[in-house]
């Protein structure tokens, strides 16, 4: 099966007020929870497979939310390949939506007319795809504020309504760069248990950026773990849950969940 995104080998600066730095994404050790090892230092890939939810952590300043950025091809990489389905990623066709911290609603327009904006966009918004927005609202909690002004709802549904409409662009990878930081940790544990599952249901391809580690553990099939500046990929972690413990909630009550919270704050913790 080809992965549907490939990262090969690829390298890039990190500017600062001292010098630009350069970081390479190089080589982990695969490992299982039983598998708690010593990390390679040889430059390899990493990949994503079709339906995968891959979330990335690191120490801050390492370089997460720039590799998201090469990712969706807004920062370009000065060595190595990242391919979306085998194609290069400059020349593919492949749609990537791209979720920032803040939702970047418009208070000018209502909700309704927020989810479309990109549909408006690309002058994709016809009847069947305005009455799928409507089944999406339904669906995801905000039917009945299709008129409603942002500033009218709560942070969690401000968030619903940005995937939402990031969603209804039918994206084949989704990149998520920390969407749940602005809100309080009781509307965060909510709004990412929603936003995990629609995402699951959907099949979506994902790659979620946060410095939460529970956060990390209670979505992900696989973790990657960076270093310190300049960033590099430590170790590339299995996440296994029993099947009763498939959403973001259930996960955390799980006893599973201590002992892969403890394997990635080893790794964050091992400078080498």
């Amino acid at each position: 099966m080809i992965p549907k995104l490939e990262v090969n080998g690829v390298s890039y600066s990190y500017h600062s007020l001292d010098a630009s730095i350069s970081f390479v994404i190089s080589s982990p050790s695969v490992s299982r929870p039983s598998e708690i090892g010593v990390t390679s230092n040889k430059r390899i890939s990493f990949d994503v497979s079709p339906g995968e939810f891959l979330a990335i952590v690191g120490p801050s300043g390492c370089g997460k939310s720039t590799l998201l950025s090469m990712l969706c091809g807004l920062t370009q990489p000065e060595g190595g390949t990242i391919t979306i389905d085998g194609v290069r990623l400059t020349k593919s066709p492949s749609a990537i939506g791209y979720m920032l911290q803040k939702d970047h609603l418009f208070e000018w327009r209502n909700i309704y007319s927020n989810i479309s904006l990109g549909l408006e966009i690309q002058k994709r918004l016809d009847e069947p795809a305005r009455q799928e927005l409507l089944e999406m609202m339904a669906a995801y909690g905000l039917a009945g504020f299709e008129y409603a002004k942002p500033s009218e709802l709560s942070g969690g549904m401000r968030q619903r309504a940005a995937l939402i409409r990031t969603l209804a662009l039918k994206p084949d990878l989704l990149l998520l760069d920390e969407p749940f930081s602005a809100l309080d940790y009781q509307t965060r544990l909510s709004v990412c248990d929603d936003i995990s599952s629609i995402i699951r249901q959907t099949h979506k391809t994902a790659i979620l950026v946060t410095h939460d580690l529970s956060e990390a553990i209670s979505v992900a099939d696989r973790i990657l773990v960076l270093s310190p500046r300049p960033g590099r990929v430590k170790k590339i972690l299995s996440i296994d849950f029993p099947e009763n413990c498939t959403r973001s909630l259930d996960r955390r009550n799980c006893p599973e969940f201590s002992t892969y919270f403890n394997m990635v704050w080893k790794e964050l913790k091992t400078y080498e």
